[in-house]
């Protein structure tokens, strides 16, 4: 988790800019997105906050940091956001697995129903590796799902104590509450954590003093990525085989069926999932993964969009495939193009 310390005040006789406030979005964005599950929603609220502060700059008198007081704004942005609304998840929080990889789809659940993927460019600003590391560590999808579990306001305790290593007293503040409150949202957040099976996974844990500090891809994670894209653009599934865990999952957001075991997942490519032979994948990364956006052949011609991949390994294995499938919303977001042309399109394509 990261553990930047608070920064000091900034003084009431220096006057805020738009450019001082500007320069928390990206942290904002982390925290928003943490509380809410939600790449839009996370935007959304930060951009009320940096608003709200904007407009009430003549109120903020320097006696706290000028961080504190944006991330006061923001939680009370999400608590308002999170009133009445239910608890984002993964296909694997709601159901068993299929238990055959001929199962169809069935109907596609609301786009609230799901945690979203959400670009590292938009959130993970530390430039420090060990910072960036515990940042993207902090973001991954299965803890992003696990903080859901929780009550708005453990949450934000949490988010606040564990993850941005924030003293109680300044919690307390924040939430305008008592330490001892505080320390026992605390402890009852840590308590439904780890009921969800996170720590055991091995993803980030919440446990004092264990943030785990992930590395940049090694060599061997970049030549495991390297030999998933071409086995899945030749759709060589005896390849890709060699390449998932045994327990390895593969989901499909907006859709809550989901398939376990590299038998299963390879056997729903070559059934229901056949459409994606002769896909393209386009590099990119979400919450501190690897990730690809899939483009499916058109029959026009070129590739479309078909799914952004959000892929976990461990041990040297894929654990999963994470395919979100709404690509009108998630393309844009990840900067990726509306369509592929065919290669010798784009080789005869004109240069500036």
């Amino acid at each position: 988790m990261s553990r930047a310390a608070t920064p000091t005040a900034t003084s009431a006789d220096e006057p805020v800019t738009e450019a001082q406030l500007e320069r928390h979005r990206k942290e904002l964005t982390a925290y928003c997105y943490r509380m809410l599950g939600s790449a839009f929603e996370a935007e959304d609220a930060v951009q009320e906050t940096l608003v709200r502060a904007w407009r009430g700059l003549d109120r903020f008198e320097g006696r706290s940091s000028l961080r504190s007081w944006l991330y006061r704004i923001a939680t009370n942005v999400c608590l308002t956001m999170l009133s009445g609304s239910s608890r984002r998840a993964r296909p694997m929080d709601l159901s068993s697995p299929t238990p055959t990889a001929s199962a169809v789809l069935g109907p596609p659940l609301p786009e609230t129903a799901w945690v979203e993927p959400m670009p590292d460019s938009r959130m993970l600003s530390a430039t420090d590796p060990a910072e960036r590391a515990e940042a993207r560590e902090s973001v991954r999808l299965a803890l992003i799902a696990a903080l859901q579990h929780l009550a708005p306001r453990q949450r934000a305790v949490l988010i606040l104590r564990e993850v941005l290593a924030w003293k109680a007293s300044e919690v307390a503040e924040l939430l305008g509450t008592s330490v001892a409150s505080v320390n026992s949202a605390l402890q009852r957040a840590r308590a439904t954590i780890a009921t969800t099976g996170l720590n055991a996974a091995g993803d980030a844990a919440l446990a004092p003093g264990d943030a785990v500090s992930a590395e940049a891809l090694s060599t061997e994670e970049k030549d495991l990525l390297a030999r998933y894209l071409d086995a899945f653009e030749r759709y060589d599934l005896d390849s890709l085989t060699t390449l998932l865990h045994e327990d390895a999952t593969l989901s499909m957001p907006p859709y809550d069926l989901w398939v376990r075991g590299a038998d299963d997942v390879c056997a729903w490519m070559l059934g229901p999932g056949h459409g994606c032979r002769g896909s393209r994948l386009i590099p990119t990364s979400a919450n501190g993964l690897p990730a690809f956006g899939q483009y499916r052949p058109d029959p026009d011609g070129g590739h479309t969009p078909w799914a952004l991949q959000v892929i976990e390994t461990a041990e040297g294995r894929i654990t999963g495939i994470n395919s979100f499938l709404d690509t009108e919303r998630f393309f844009p977001l990840f900067g990726l193009p509306p369509h592929l042309p065919d290669a010798q399109d784009a080789q005869d394509a004109p240069t500036d």
